[in-house]
């Protein structure tokens, strides 16, 4: 018996099972505004649309009954109607319209002692344009592979000491607003990875002191800055659970505390959208 000719009906059969045949992902809360997530169910197709937004490629999963897209909104993203391209299996390319809401952030004052980390010197230009690129090619990682989860426990237990979105003020000097999560614990503190993933890269950064990027799949990308110690190498594959690093005060700090960033299609988003419970001390509005 020829057993490639016996197997291969029945691979084919498994490949063409509709979306709703697929076991769907538990997905993050929707808050369709700046910062947050827009859930948008996409046509039927009987394979994964390919899907883009600002031309960025979006996470695409199976929802129990089709396909749906989990899109990252930046906070720059201007209230009222956008728009994904999507393209289906047959080749044909569709958009699919969404509204996104407003939100207003609070403001935030900080006092930084070292005034260099606030208006950097000539010396430190060069060296924060060479890291600003690292950073920015971390966060855009794009891998195919779906993540496990998209829930996620806390990576470090302690209350917010800044939430996400705040309007940043340095000295009294506006700067970029917060694109993370702030959560106050001791310095040594054991970090820990919120979800699977594979370390994409890791280094001591002007600003961000030391630093962990994780990438867990199609897009979403997790952060760690102001690290005392780095316990994982780039290219790693780390469990749920797993010690990254432990809590410090390096880089832009006023205490020791863990920064937490996510991202998601290259967007900063709110990292308590993927918490069943956020943390005490969020006080968002």
């Amino acid at each position: 018996m020829n057993l490639s000719r016996t197997l291969l009906p029945f691979l084919l059969a498994c490949l063409l099972l509709p979306a709703a045949a697929l076991q769907a992902i538990e997905l993050p809360r929707a808050e369709a505004v700046p910062g947050g997530i827009a859930v948008v169910e996409l046509p039927p197709s009987p394979t994964p649309p390919r899907v883009r937004f600002h031309g960025k490629p979006v996470m695409v999963l199976p929802d129990g009954k089709g396909y749906s897209a989990v899109v990252g909104l930046p906070l720059a993203t201007r209230p009222g109607k956008q728009s994904l391209e999507v393209r289906l299996a047959s080749g044909k390319t569709v958009t699919r319209s969404f509204e996104v809401g407003d939100k207003e952030y609070r403001s935030q004052h900080i006092t930084i002692k070292n005034k260099r980390k606030v208006n950097p010197e000539k010396r430190d230009l060069e060296r924060i344009t060479r890291e600003q690129r690292r950073i920015r090619k971390a966060l855009a990682t794009w891998n195919p592979q779906p993540p496990q989860s998209l829930r996620f426990r806390l990576p470090v237990e302690g209350p917010v000491s800044s939430t996400f979105g705040l309007r940043r003020f340095f000295n009294e000097q506006p700067r970029k607003p917060h694109s993370g999560l702030d959560l106050a614990a001791p310095q040594g503190t054991p970090i820990r990875a919120p979800a699977a993933g594979r370390v994409v890269d890791t280094g001591e950064f002007f600003f961000n002191g030391n630093t962990v990027f994780i990438d867990h799949g199609e897009g979403l990308v997790t952060m760690y800055c102001h690290m005392s110690r780095i316990d994982v190498r780039p290219g790693q594959e780390v469990k749920a659970g797993e010690v990254i690093g432990a809590v410090g005060m390096t880089g832009r700090v006023t205490g020791p505390h863990l920064h937490w960033g996510v991202s998601l299609n290259d967007a900063r988003v709110d990292p308590t959208l993927f918490l069943d419970n956020p943390p005490p001390g969020d006080k968002s509005p």
